[in-house]
Order: structure tokens, then C-alpha cells, then sequence
């Protein structure tokens, strides 16, 4: 318990600079700033599956099971956070000091929605909140992070409008007008730790095993409703209302490895895995059937309940899913050679195995392969010789499956732009990341054809969190 309260005094001192306090306040206060997203293809499971990955990891698309960086923090593996930088007094051993890493990011879509037999289109935009991490390394090849970020979205709204028959002459009745609406989606909540297994020096580099946990909450709401008009020139009817509203929650775990290999004095291959196994939420679910009438003030106003059950009990089941893939990487050495980065990952999800109150979805078995670049040219005085150029791509079908396979194609860019150091904060170390994605859901054989232009934006602040003090 004595070390636990030292390590979380050590964290508040860190983070008590005015830097940090106005970024934290950001944080603190952070929402959708607008928000007009209408994605059919998220009625389905638990939603549009949100980018899983730090805003560096999603322009090199997606990469992420064997990416280790000092300066940023690799949630999906959490066998990374062993990589935290950490600073040994040669004599003792003892860790001496440490950088702390506040790592977040934001999200501005524009998705647009086609009809393979319709010319027009449906344009919507959005700005969001991405995550928000913190990492720490306890001792050296020792490090703990945590924070929160979306898992998943539900935004869609869709009226038809039709006319209703006699199911026994066959001869019009009345017209109808149709609103499906969704709202929802899901959240995690996480800590995580990462160490050692195995290292030693070997090029003058480390070489390493690391594996790591990551705990914590995962909840969200799931809010469906289908509300119905009749238009009628003589009959004035009321407008009802059918919705199912469910909220959701329970503890969710994952784990990975990194196995870190130097191969000379500036390369080095990390071998990477992560993945969780299949786990049940619990539930909670209201089902209304109602008439009502809106209200300019009040809105939809109730007129009478037709059936109201309140806090129907089931569980909601999450399919296993893993990760494997490799980072092959040449280091910049200043003012003689540039470096590089590249890598591959293979993932998959078993959506199959999907249940919701113990009934099946429009869902499939799910795989990706993300493969991702990062340039560095010859460190050199000028700011552009310091920038990162990341590239990426993502191929496999969506995990939606409504009639024909939903197919995924997509491709980004990225920028790591670091920022001047001041005299008054030597050790502080920033830098923006910026991420464009382009991705392509469905084609002619679907029912709609979706393109999702994506722009991100992510800031990696560390700093020097502790440094033991050599005099008392």
C-alpha cells in the first residue's frame, strides 16, 4: 500500500505543471462538438466499430501488435507499456527517474452514403472525442497506463414512407410514414500493465519479452426505436411508437506479448500478439409499444401504453478476437542516415459468435490485414528533416452482413510533427500527429455504398515525472 500512495503522489506532482492542468481541463470538458452522423450499417452488433488505435498507429493503417514507441503509448498491446522509458542509476540499479506520457486524440468524419441504383447521396459530418491515456513506467521494463476511449457508435436515422394494403382485397388502405432511429453506442474504461520477462543488451540495444494485461469497464446503451404515423385524409390516428432500450456493462479483459530483437546497431524486428477471449456483459432492457403526440415544447409526449417492461435482465455475448504481426525497424542516426519503419498485422474476429439477449445479428466472421510505413529522413538542424511521413492501408470485410458481404478497403496518411523544446522545460518532449484515412465500405451488390473520409488529430506530451533527489 506505502508504494501504491508513492506512486500516485508521484503521478499528481507530475502532473501539476500548467501544461498539463490545460490539457487535462480540455480533456475534462471534451464532447462531440457537432454531431449529424446517420450510419444504417450501425443498427447492426454493437454499433460502427470506432478505430481501435492511437492516431500513429491509425496513419500507418491500423499497425499496432509489434509497435513500441517511448514517446507515445500503444493501448491495443499492452505488452508495450514494458517499453515506458525508465532511468537506472548504473551503480544501485534503483530507477532514478521516469517519463510520464499523456497521449490523446480527436476525430473529424465525413461520411457519405449511396445507392448503387440512385444518384444521390447523403453527407454527414462529425467531430468527436478519440481517447485519452496516461502512461508511467513503475521500474525499468515495468510500466502501467490507463484511460478511456469509445468502442463503438450508433448514430442512424431512416424514414420510409409507403402505402399500406388490405391483406385481403390487396386494395390501398391508408399511407404511412416510417421513423427508424438509433442512438447509442459503447465505451471502455482501462488499466493496464506491462514487464519484462526476458532482456539483455545486445547491439548496444535491448533485446526483450514483454508481456502485458489491460483491464477495466466496457459499457454503452443500444437505443432502437421505430415510430409510425398513418396519414389519412378523413381519420385523424395517433403515431406510435416501438423501442427497446438497452444498457450494458461488465468487466473486460485483454492481453499480448512482444518479443524485441535487434539485429545490428540500428535495426531491430518486434514480433507482436494481442487479443481477448469471448465475454458476456450484462444487461439491463425497457420495452416500450406507446401511442403519443409530439409537442412543440415537450416533444413526444405519451398518450397511452400499450406494454412497458422495465429492466429485463439478459447478457450481451462478445467474440473472442486476435492479433499477430511484426515491426521491422531502421533507426535514424543524426546527420548520416535516415530511418525507417514497416510492419504487418493479421487480425481477426469471430462476430459470428455474436449474441444479444441470446439471439444471433446480420453479422460474419471478421479479418483484417493492416500494413503500415514510417519514414524518417537524415536528422539535421531543419524542422522538416524531424517530421515522421506515415502511410498506410486496411483490406478485409466489415464484420456487417445484410444480404451480400460488406467489403473494406482503405488507405492513410500521417504526420508526426514535433514541437520546440523550451528553455524553461528541458525535458518535456511534444509532438502533434495528424492522420487522414480514406475508407471504402461496400460496393454495387450491397444495398448502400459508404466512403468515410476520416482526419485526426493527436498530441503526445511526456515529461520527466519524478527525479530522485540525490540530497535531502
Amino acid at each position: 500500500m506505502q508504494r501504491a500512495n508513492l506512486i500516485i503522489s508521484k503521478i499528481i506532482n507530475a502532473l501539476q505543471g500548467p501544461r498539463w492542468a490545460f490539457v487535462l481541463l480540455i480533456l475534462a470538458t471534451a464532447g462531440p462538438a457537432f454531431s449529424q452522423d446517420n450510419s444504417p450499417y450501425s443498427r447492426y452488433g454493437i454499433g460502427d466499430l470506432v478505430p481501435p488505435t492511437n492516431i500513429i498507429n491509425r496513419s500507418m493503417g491500423g499497425l499496432s501488435a509489434g509497435y513500441i514507441d517511448q514517446l507515445s503509448i500503444n493501448f491495443n498491446n499492452p505488452a508495450s507499456y514494458a517499453s515506458f522509458q525508465a532511468f537506472q542509476e548504473k551503480k544501485s540499479k534503483k530507477i532514478s527517474s521516469g517519463r510520464a506520457i499523456l497521449d490523446f486524440g480527436l476525430n473529424f468524419d465525413n461520411r457519405t452514403l449511396r445507392e448503387p441504383s440512385n444518384a444521390k447521396k447523403f453527407t454527414a459530418s462529425n467531430a468527436l472525442f478519440s481517447y485519452v491515456q496516461l502512461g508511467v513506467p513503475l521500474k525499468k521494463n515495468w510500466g502501467l497506463s490507463f484511460g478511456i476511449r469509445p468502442v463503438s457508435r450508433i448514430s442512424y436515422k431512416i424514414i420510409t414512407r409507403e402505402r399500406l394494403k388490405d391483406p385481403g382485397t390487396g386494395l390501398p388502405i391508408d399511407s404511412a410514414s416510417t421513423l427508424y432511429q438509433g442512438n447509442g453506442g459503447s465505451y471502455l474504461i482501462s488499466a493496464g500493465t506491462g514487464f519484462g520477462l526476458f532482456h539483455r543488451e545486445k547491439y548496444g540495444m535491448e533485446e526483450k519479452l514483454s508481456i502485458g494485461f489491460n483491464g477495466g469497464y466496457l459499457f454503452g446503451e443500444k437505443d432502437y426505436s421505430s415510430r409510425r404515423a398513418l396519414v389519412n385524409d378523413t381519420v385523424s390516428y395517433f403515431m406510435t411508437n416501438y423501442e427497446t432500450r438497452t444498457n450494458f456493462g461488465k468487466l473486460y479483459f485483454n492481453a499480448g506479448l512482444q518479443y524485441k530483437l535487434p539485429l545490428n546497431k540500428t535495426m531491430q524486428l518486434t514480433i507482436g500478439a494481442y487479443g481477448s477471449w469471448a465475454q458476456k456483459l450484462n444487461g439491463k432492457q425497457d420495452r416500450m409499444r406507446e401511442t403519443f403526440v409530439f409537442d412543440d415544447n415537450a416533444g413526444n409526449v405519451r398518450l397511452d401504453s400499450v406494454s412497458d417492461i422495465r429492466d429485463v435482465k439478459g447478457t450481451i455475448e462478445l467474440p473472442s478476437n486476435f492479433t499477430i504481426g511484426f515491426v521491422w525497424q531502421k533507426f535514424a542516426v543524426q546527420n548520416k542516415e535516415g530511418g525507417w519503419m514497416l510492419g504487418l498485422d493479421f487480425n481477426q474476429q469471430s462476430w459470428s459468435k455474436y449474441r444479444f439477449y441470446g439471439q444471433p445479428d446480420s453479422l460474419r466472421n471478421k479479418w483484417e490485414i493492416r500494413a503500415g510505413v514510417q519514414l524518417n529522413p537524415v536528422p539535421r538542424r531543419n524542422y522538416f528533416s524531424n517530421i515522421s511521413y506515415r502511410f498506410g492501408l486496411i483490406l478485409g470485410p466489415d464484420y456487417v452482413k445484410v444480404g451480400q458481404k460488406l467489403p473494406q478497403f482503405g488507405g492513410s496518411f500521417g504526420l508526426g510533427l514535433p514541437m520546440a523544446v523550451s528553455r524553461q522545460a528541458p525535458n518535456q518532449a511534444t509532438f502533434i500527429n495528424l492522420a487522414f484515412e480514406y475508407i471504402k465500405r461496400g460496393n454495387n451488390d450491397n444495398l448502400l455504398r459508404e466512403n468515410l473520409f476520416r482526419f485526426s488529430l493527436g498530441f503526445s506530451l511526456s515529461d520527466i515525472w519524478f527525479i530522485k533527489r540525490k540530497y535531502e
